[in-house]
């Protein structure tokens, strides 16, 4: 078991947003958290990647407790983000972008190849390598956000809506990659809106409601769930 969550709560102020849920990702997997706005995605995240306190239960990493453990710390531990809204740095190059990704790291020659590696993924951040970030398309400063995420050699790949204010052929481009790096080793814990993509390269999923669990399974099963395809995928 990578990651394990189990009974979580948190807290915004007086408001709960997490009301004790519980999921795993297992070594390997593409485990998809889909759900509607609002519904503690983000949030959740958030709690996993350190930002957000737990109110009470626990977050488990590679069988380490690191429900209190510092967000950075995390990162050096192997849990990466790449967050909704992308927060690439606009003022700084895409290489610039790309070796902050690597900020906690000194081996030189692994960052080279996974430099190499990003690249390679996306050759279009290769072809403006030295172009500022804010300048980029929303679907470059995606696969950007991503890139950066990547060049800390993750154990585990947080991608928090990759899809989000993209064209139908730069989504379709996104998830083709999304399953390429899962397929190069990456176990990935995917939140998204695009339930019928998400599902569809998911090997499970959770469905989130107000901050609850209220249903799980393969991402082929709910795919083809009665009450999942009439509230995400628009079939009554």
């Amino acid at each position: 078991m990578l990651l394990e969550i189990e009974d979580v709560s948190l807290l915004y102020g007086r408001i709960q947003a997490l009301h004790g849920i519980s999921l795993t990702v297992d070594e390997g997997e593409i485990v998809a958290l889909i759900g509607a706005n609002g519904a503690g995605k983000s949030t959740t995240m958030r709690a996993i990647s350190g930002i957000r306190p737990v109110a009470s239960g626990t977050i488990k990493f590679a069988g380490e407790d690191i429900t209190k453990l510092r967000a950075d710390l995390r990162v050096r531990r192997g849990l990466c983000q790449a967050p909704e809204g992308r927060g690439i740095f606009p003022g700084m190059s895409v290489l610039e972008n790309l070796d902050m990704g690597a900020y906690t790291r000194r081996d030189k020659a692994g960052i080279a190849q996974d430099l190499a590696r990003v690249l390679d993924l996306f050759p279009r951040l290769a072809e403006r390598r030295k172009q500022a970030g804010g300048t980029l398309s929303g679907g470059e400063q995606q696969m950007l956000a991503v890139g950066r995420a990547l060049m800390s050699r993750p154990k585990l790949l947080l991608l928090d809506e990759p899809s989000m204010g993209l064209a139908p052929m730069l989504i379709q481009q996104i998830f083709t990659i999304i399953t390429e790096i899962n397929q190069q080793g990456t176990t990935i814990l995917l939140v998204e809106q695009n339930a019928q993509q998400a599902l569809a390269r998911a090997h499970r999923a959770y469905v989130l409601e107000t901050g609850r669990i209220v249903k799980s399974g393969t991402g082929t099963d709910l795919l083809h769930d009665p009450s999942v395809k009439e509230a995400y995928l628009g079939v009554a």
